[in-house]
């Protein structure tokens, strides 16, 4: 089993940027996905970002061209850096993990869908003020 440990939460203000940390240990060969998911209460978990083993990445409605994700596959760190945050960034930001099988092809259409990933972080909070 793999455990998923986020950081980098905070607060900033509109335009400000945070760069958000997920340490991953434990049976890693189910990192072949990992994705960045955000949630804030009472409505569904979103997809914000994903990277395959590989380096392929995905960006979910509205964040690409201001957040970047990146993986040091040495480290076991997930990483995703948001800039330009605005008020609607603002939810608890989730790492995720899976190993898909059956296999699926990689992309915005499988690899931001939360029903796709079975190992989760406990979350960490971001907020953004105007």
């Amino acid at each position: 089993q793999v455990q998923l440990v986020e950081s980098g939460g905070g607060s900033v203000q509109t335009g400000g940027s945070l760069r958000l940390s997920c340490r991953t240990s434990g049976d890693t060969h189910t990192t072949y996905w990992m994705a960045w998911f955000r949630q804030i209460p009472g409505k569904e978990r979103e997809g914000v970002a994903a990277i395959d083993n590989g380096g392929s990445t995905a960006f979910g409605v509205g964040v690409a061209g201001r957040f970047s994700i990146f993986r040091d596959h040495v480290a076991k760190i997930l990483y995703l850096h948001m800039g330009n945050l605005k008020p609607d960034d603002t939810a608890i930001y989730y790492c995720a993990s899976q190993f898909p099988r059956p296999p699926l092809p990689f992309g915005a259409t499988t690899a931001l869908l939360p029903s796709k990933y079975s190992n989760w972080g406990q979350g960490t909070q971001v907020t953004v003020s105007s």
